[in-house]
């Protein structure tokens, strides 16, 4: 028999070298994970970085987790996990993890206790908000509240979904795969929530996270901040072109959907929430400190 090439039992592993190509260069750090000290190490070959990692996928097990822009609570909150999302990790300490999401690449911090090892997950939460009560049965006491887009794996049991932390009615919930059409009625089941900086609809939601999970829940992939929309959703509409239903309107670092082609449906910081109102209005507000209030339009095509 052919004797096989082994490497000695003690033998250190074998290290996996990279090549810079070219000069380093300089990257988005809001989607590209690199900080001084580290980087995920799917950019060796365009980044120098005096350490690597390869990213190790969590899933976000708490209603809603903020991404923060640094290890400390009182940070800034960046973004948002909502729960049964994947977060890549590459750094993890006792308190936090740093990392970038599965859904849109955002990197930051998030603490520790909300991931925990990749769950599988079967349903996705419909409604805006839905109850997790403690028995299957609607006058049982509830336990949480789970935001719209919450993922989680789960059993029928009557008109409940059983999970590993209690149970969802049924009428709150659809298959994890069950994509929708229209992302205005997704985006208007928000209305009312709280103007929250960095918030994806776990007790608020900002401008452009909430037209990323309206997006999101019909199968559509869209950047995490304005700026980037403003280049990633659909294609630009002309400046005389009629607005329709479910068009994108772009101001100097803010993002709304139209209802119809007058009224505009935004998270802001004018009402301190996700409103219906006027675009005519949204313009004339901006119009006091912006020479040019709407900067884009965009529409997706079907």
């Amino acid at each position: 028999m052919k004797a096989m090439n082994t490497p000695p039992r003690n033998a250190p592993p074998e290290r996996t070298r990279f090549k810079l190509e070219g000069r380093s260069v300089k990257l988005d750090s809001r989607i590209h994970a690199a900080r001084g000290d580290l980087a995920d190490v799917s950019l060796a070959g365009v980044l120098f970085s005096a350490h690597y990692a390869r990213a190790v996928e969590l899933t976000c097990v708490v209603p809603g987790a903020p991404i923060l822009s640094a290890p400390s609570g009182t940070a800034t909150a960046v973004s948002e996990l909502l729960r049964g999302e994947s977060f890549h990790a590459l750094d993890v300490t006792t308190d936090w993890t740093w990392g970038f999401c599965g859904h849109d690449g955002y990197v930051g911090y998030v603490r520790r206790d909300a991931l925990d090892t990749r769950e599988q997950t079967s349903h996705r939460i419909f409604a805006g908000t839905a109850p997790l009560f403690s028995a299957p049965d609607i006058k049982a006491s509830i336990v949480d509240y789970w935001p719209g887009g919450a993922l989680f794996g789960a059993e029928a049991q009557g008109d409940f979904l059983m999970c590993s932390d209690g149970y969802v009615h049924h009428r709150h919930a659809v298959a994890a795969d069950a994509l929708e059409s229209d992302w205005v009625a997704v985006a208007l089941r928000y209305l009312g929530q709280p103007y929250v900086w960095g918030g994806r609809g776990h007790r608020g939601v900002d401008c452009s996270g909430l037209v990323q999970v309206a997006l999101g829940q019909c199968g559509i992939k869209a950047p995490r901040d304005t700026d980037l929309q403003r280049d990633g959703i659909g294609s630009p509409l002309p400046g005389d072109a009629a607005l329709q239903r479910g068009d994108f309107i772009f101001f100097p670092g803010h993002v709304g959907i139209m209802v119809d082609g007058d009224n505009l449906l935004h998270a802001n910081a004018h009402w301190m929430a996700a409103v219906v109102e006027p675009l005519a209005d949204v313009v004339a507000r901006l119009a006091e400190s912006h020479d040019q209030p709407i900067i884009a339009r965009r529409r997706i095509s079907a």
